[in-house]
């Protein structure tokens, strides 16, 4: 399964568990951005990319380590 900008919790899954150390809420969207593109199952248009789909993925992941 591919990895796409709209699997919000599937790339939160992924990233809590490839960075169990970190803290979403401090983390920096450029980051986040460059984080999830190196994602292994990702596939999708590193272009289409907005800050409110990193908000979406950043508040997935929040939830998923609380």
């Amino acid at each position: 399964m591919s990895l796409q900008w709209i699997d919000s919790l599937d790339i939160a899954i992924e990233l809590s568990e490839k960075f169990p150390e970190v803290d979403p809420r401090t983390i920096r969207f450029t980051d986040l951005r460059e984080w999830i593109i190196e994602l292994e199952k990702f596939d999708d248009d590193p272009n289409h990319c907005s800050e409110k789909i990193l908000e979406a993925i950043q508040m997935c992941w929040i939830d998923e380590i609380d």
